[in-house]
């Protein structure tokens, strides 16, 4: 026999049986079926296959031949596409999501996202995710557009028309530079000399953000979009720039990155908000995300000495 014909999932479900349980009695008690059905069943498999799965000579305990092994990995497979295929649907049918579309300001502490989506992975196994890192403006316009059924984004989304807002925590943005900068050098800075240095400044292409600066005080700017190449560049004295406290707290205990005390610019708080659609509200999956989030941003303490980006 050249080709195998196609057995069915019933077929595969006495294989398995059998071999968890250790004898063709075992399966039949765990199905609640006759030996004799169990029997027949495997040996209308075997015919489908055109192979012998166990090996029934000189035992009581059948004992699977080299093809039954073989055959053994991909029968658990199926086995559980088939009871995966069963969750998500059943999910489907209770309103659950079969995927969810998360936008996340790139400001949120890794660690943070690092724990919700664990315990995502948990709570919702059928559930899957997309995940957009994006800065500023960018998380709102995705939500808006419908790119992200929900987002964490920073302030910038506050009051935007369309979307409801709920807080979920903050960060305090802090002015470093390298060691080796001009400014990373100065023990006091005057006020005004972060002017006369180059800012690297995070920017977006969203239209919430178009023609607007933030925390920006310096003449000269480098624009980039990407937090970790602002990072980077931070680090190897190229300008001076604001960072998000998590981020760079290994950086200043090193001496990588020192913080500026700069009289005119000490920095600011960074909130985050927890948004989605006004008309297209998240389903049961998107809706424990936001909660994860806003839960978590309880734990955060704003530092009064700074006020608002």
């Amino acid at each position: 026999m050249s080709n195998p014909g196609n057995p069915t999932f019933d077929q595969l479900r006495i294989f398995l049986a059998i071999v968890d349980e250790g004898s063709f009695a075992g399966a039949g008690r765990k199905l609640n079926r006759a030996v004799s059905v169990i029997s027949y069943g495997i040996a209308n498999l075997e015919a489908q296959l055109g192979v012998t799965l166990f090996d029934r000579e000189g035992t009581r305990k059948p004992k699977l031949t080299v093809a039954g092994r073989a055959v053994l990995a991909e029968s658990r497979a199926v086995s559980e596409g088939i009871d995966g295929l069963r969750a998500k649907v059943r999910g489907l049918l209770q309103g659950l999501e079969a995927e969810v579309d998360l936008a996340i300001d790139v400001m949120v502490p890794s660690e943070r996202v690092g724990r919700v989506l664990r315990a995502f992975a948990r709570e919702f196994p059928t559930v899957s995710l997309r995940l957009h890192v994006e800065a500023l403006g960018a998380i709102a316009a995705m939500v808006l557009d419908g790119t992200a059924v929900v987002g964490i984004s920073g302030p910038l989304a506050a009051g935007v028309e369309g979307l409801e807002c709920i807080a979920a925590g903050l960060i305090t943005m802090v002015p470093v530079a390298a060691p080796d900068h001009p400014l990373g050098r100065m023990a006091k800075i005057p006020p005004g000399a972060g002017r006369g240095y180059t800012q690297l400044v995070l920017t977006d292409r969203s239209r919430f953000t178009e023609g607007r600066d933030f925390s920006v005080v310096s003449h000269k700017t480098w624009r980039l979009a990407d937090l970790s190449a602002k990072h980077s560049l931070l680090r190897e004295g190229i300008g001076w720039g604001n960072m998000p406290g998590p981020m760079i707290q290994g950086d200043l205990q090193s001496g990588a990155l020192v913080q500026l005390a700069m009289p005119d610019h000490t920095g600011g708080t960074y909130r985050f908000g927890g948004i989605w659609r006004r008309d297209t509200p998240p389903g049961p999956a998107a809706s424990w995300l936001l909660e994860q989030f806003v839960a978590e941003g309880r734990n955060d303490v704003e530092d009064p000495a700074l006020g608002d980006l």
